[in-house]
């Protein structure tokens, strides 16, 4: 029977491929294989793990941080601050780039919503790297990058999720990542400055009118602050353990409003849209949730957690072995698969053999999530790119292609650095504990 829980996997896989909906195939999966081989009375366990799907705390925080995304989004921010950014910076070489990954950062500090980001930079910075003479390798790779840090800088839905999953308090993970997501940001930056200094005529600087620079600091001040203070209000709550991630998601979702009124964007229009859309991603979540509940449920009823434990552990190499797998698996998968997916279907198969061999569930989970953000970007086909291609159509994709490849290099680097440096990622939860 074990092997039939493999076969069952596989079969999942397959139907997904060929574009099934995820949440009914693996109810529709689940169902078949757990009936003919463990019968229906089985599943009488399934609604007790449903109510504690629907009873948990934590993951309330999901549709409250999605609605803070994507009230903002709504908001007016991204617009305000590429543009003041655009300003500061813009006059140096590679200003615009520098520009675009910090606003990157804050928005994904905020947002927490890739595809939000990705496209709206793209829209909004895109024509204005262009038009100043930036390559479009450099200018699209930036954007694609930059969008994509809303996987890893908290508060990433994923972050949430995997919490959830592999069993590790939410807030440590949020302080687990937050040096990994500087990284990120001071390498990009890094990059971006050595390439416009060796290559000048990728990432030329641009004349901006002096008069502008009296009224220039009061704008990045007045565009800066707001969503810095929200930030801080958000995760400061959290790494000071003033508040849960559900309490703090619900600071950010009042904040995020407020920072709209401000913009003079909060209207019945807008709030009806944003509640809407925040259901809609919700709804998906929760019903893929409940889909791998019962997959799962099944999976360990016909024994596939042992199976996978014995392959694991009779592997040479012991605990590095399955490190790299397991990586690479994710890595794979994440040309193919969401994210939502992945953290639903395969993580909770090969959390367990983690833990068992003795590798820290902070410390994995927080790899995982960075994983997912490198196969977000990866060609032939990585999410963001295809965000980025249908924001910017004609951008030729062979460009996207190309300028994102240094990206892709830097993030693997940062992994790897994690893995060989667990401290990198376990040092700020344990100082705060």
């Amino acid at each position: 029977m074990e092997v039939w829980a493999l076969v069952m996997f596989a079969v999942l896989f397959v139907l997904l491929l060929a574009g099934f909906p995820v949440a009914f195939t693996l109810g529709a999966v689940a169902l078949a294989f757990g009936s003919l081989f463990l019968g229906l009375g089985f599943f009488d366990l399934l609604p007790l793990r449903i109510w504690g799907i629907m009873t948990n705390f934590t993951l309330l925080a999901v549709p409250l941080f999605i609605f803070m995304g994507v009230i903002l989004e709504k908001s007016g921010l991204a617009e305000e601050l590429l543009e003041t950014m655009g300003r500061l910076f813009g006059r140096v070489r590679g200003g615009l780039a520098i520009s675009v990954v910090l606003v990157g950062a804050l928005l994904a500090a905020t947002t927490g919503v890739v595809g939000a980001s990705v496209v709206t930079m793209a829209v909004i910075a895109l024509p204005v790297m262009l038009k100043h003479g930036y390559a479009p390798t450099l200018a699209g790779g930036t954007i694609a990058a930059s969008g994509t840090l809303g996987q890893i800088i908290p508060p990433s839905i994923i972050l949430i999720l995997l919490g959830d999953v592999i069993g590790v308090p939410v807030g440590q993970l949020f302080m687990g990542a937050a040096i990994p997501g500087m990284m990120l940001v001071l390498s990009y930056i890094l990059y971006i400055t050595f390439v416009s200094w060796r290559h000048p005529e990728l990432a030329p600087a641009i004349n901006i009118n002096p008069n502008d620079d009296s009224e220039l600091g009061l704008k990045v001040l007045k565009s800066l602050i707001p969503p810095l203070f929200l930030v801080l209000a958000v995760l400061g709550s959290i790494f000071l353990g003033i508040a849960s991630p559900t309490e703090s998601a619900a600071v950010g979702a009042l904040g995020a409003m407020l920072l709209a009124a401000s913009h003079h964007k909060l209207n019945l229009s807008n709030l009806n849209e944003a509640m809407q859309q925040t259901t809609r991603l919700t709804s998906m979540v929760f019903l893929i949730l409940i889909g791998a509940t019962a997959f799962g449920l099944v999976f360990v009823g016909m024994g596939g957690d042992n199976l996978i434990f014995e392959i694991f552990d009779d592997l040479p190499g012991g605990k590095w072995t399955f490190l790299i797998l397991s990586m690479l698996l994710i890595f794979l998968l994440g040309f193919f698969l969401d994210f939502i997916e992945i953290c639903f279907i395969v993580v909770p198969i090969i959390a367990p053999v983690a833990i068992h061999l003795g590798l820290d569930p902070l410390w994995f989970a927080l790899l995982i999530a960075l994983n997912l953000q490198t196969s977000f970007l990866t060609p032939p086909f990585g999410f963001s790119l295809f965000y980025l291609k249908a924001s910017a159509p004609d951008l030729k994709l062979q460009d996207i292609y190309k300028g994102i490849f240094p990206f892709i290099i830097i993030q693997v680097v940062i992994l790897g650095l994690v893995i060989i440096f667990p401290s990198l990622t376990l040092w700020l939860p344990n100082l705060m504990e």
